[in-house]
């Protein structure tokens, strides 16, 4: 009988605010590189900015409280020859980051527990495998030790970072830049937005294409594609007058959208976050001044328009907080870092509430930082959901495992550090990894350790005649001194 008017949702009050100036992080040079990924990442310890650098390339990471202004000699993670492109923390450790650079190489660092006191220029592992700049790094949201690189070359790698070696290059899939490229919510598949204008659901491990969308956005600019927890694709891209779009795809029926919005006719690039708790995506236009925020349900039109937190300043930048960052205390659902020129400023969405107390239908339970599978599980086949986690009474931080690389065989280890040094290293598309390494210490353990304690026997057998020689000298030394 009667047409509801206004749709109903718990979101539809979220508005937005900047964190005040004390709270802001000051006086960094943001890169200028262009680009377009999102320059920022965030977990519940770090901020990660990438940075300009004179020569090479260079990010800043900043523990969450050291707000204010940063000090120009603060130290920078520099290892990289070229601009650093992209940067990602891994899921399951809030200390390990990975970041992708124009020197073709990838790069995975351990970040001391309380921040950086000196500069860091080695990392923990150097992932070679790329002819052309890295400008993509995405972690496996279930499986440790699993990133996923793509490059100016159109191949993707994806890495056991763990051993230090390429477990799968798709390289004959993508004829142009791929744009972006995101896992489904368990990590079986991933989709990619590529320049010649084609949205692909790819297989990583059967490397083979399951579904793909020609002209999905018709326009020349870049698109961008992420998968939503129900399995759809949701895309972003631009019409054929220039026209900025988004657009919701079923994979198991990619012929026809089952929706497009046509938004404004700003030409940058719309980075697409999404909340999969609540099915909630926020836009940022790179250049905008603006966070869009929609939510997703299963009823007509699909895609629902919130809001809009609009500010007077352009970002450069964004980075997104992942859920169990936020203040549940304050019904805070989102939190944002927002890069300017100098300076990277928090924003908070927030649901208002009158209660003080939990509300569990906002913080349904999260995705945690314990990874259900380990990479070799998964390269044989293993999926596994993301072990979920409460929010009631706040995030508690467990220990983080240290990142560690094993190494095959020592011996291995020591010949090819020797090629190093003889030969320079030539870099190849095809997978070279600098560190030679095996999964885990194969063999037996028993063995092992009768070689480890039997070494160690020796070694205090030869200190003990060292310290007699040194003895006898020093006898010697005395008398002569008489």
């Amino acid at each position: 009988m009667f047409k509801r008017v206004v749709r109903q949702s718990k979101f539809r009050h979220v508005f937005g605010q900047a964190v005040k100036n004390d709270q802001c992080y000051d006086d960094i040079r943001v890169s200028r590189v262009t680009w377009d990924s999102a320059f920022c990442a965030v977990n519940p310890k770090f901020v990660a900015i990438i940075v300009e650098a004179s020569g090479g390339g260079a990010f800043m990471v900043l523990p969450l409280h050291k707000s204010g202004r940063i000090d120009k000699a603060y130290p920078t993670v520099c290892g990289h020859t070229g601009p650093v492109l992209d940067i990602d923390w891994c899921p399951h450790n809030d200390q390990v980051i990975a970041s992708g650079s124009e020197d073709c190489t990838v790069m995975v660092w351990q970040i001391p527990e309380n921040g950086l006191v000196t500069s860091m220029p080695e990392p923990v592992v150097v992932l070679e495998g790329h002819s052309k700049r890295v400008g993509i790094v995405t972690w496996h949201p279930t499986a440790r030790n699993v990133l996923l690189s793509a490059g100016c070359d159109n191949v993707v790698i994806i890495w056991n970072v763990g051993t230090g070696e390429a477990m799968i290059t798709l390289e004959d899939m993508h004829p142009d830049i791929i744009f972006s490229v995101c896992w489904n919510r368990n990590g079986s598949l991933i989709c990619t937005a590529c320049k010649d204008k084609k949205i692909r659901v790819i297989d990583p491990r059967k490397e083979e294409i399951i579904a793909e969308k020609d002209k999905a956005h018709e326009g020349a600019r870049p698109m961008r594609a992420i998968f939503l927890s129900d399995g759809k694709v949701f895309t972003t891209g631009f019409s054929r007058m220039s026209e900025r779009q988004l657009g919701l795809w079923d994979p198991d029926n990619m012929e026809e959208p089952v929706s497009v919005h046509e938004m404004d006719t700003s030409n940058g690039v719309l980075l697409p976050f999404y909340d999969p708790d609540t099915n909630v995506v926020y836009l940022c236009g790179k250049g905008d001044s603006s966070i869009r925020y929609f939510e997703i349900t299963d009823e007509a039109p699909f895609v629902h328009y919130l809001n809009t937190f609009t500010t007077k300043e352009p970002q450069r930048g964004m980075g997104y907080m992942p859920k169990r960052g936020l203040d549940v205390n304050k019904c805070e659902i989102a939190r944002f870092y927002k890069l300017h020129e100098r300076k990277c400023e928090p924003i908070i969405m927030t649901v208002p509430r009158k209660s003080d107390l939990f509300q569990d239908d906002l913080y349904p339970d999260t995705a945690g930082p314990e990874a259900p599978l380990e990479a070799e599980e998964w390269i044989e086949g293993k999926n596994g959901d993301p072990i979920l986690i409460s929010l009631k009474h706040g995030y508690i931080p467990g220990k983080n495992r240290d990142l560690k690389v094993v190494k095959k065989n020592i011996l291995d280890n020591k010949m090819s550090k020797n090629t190093e040094n003889t030969a320079p290293a030539v870099k190849t598309a095809t997978s070279t990894p600098s560190i030679v390494s095996g999964t885990h210490l194969i063999g037996n353990l028993g063995a092992k350790l009768e070689e480890v304690l039997k070494e160690m026997k020796s070694l205090r057998e030869l200190v003990s005649s060292q310290e007699k020689r040194i003895a006898k000298l020093e006898e010697q030394l005395s008398k002569m001194d008489i």
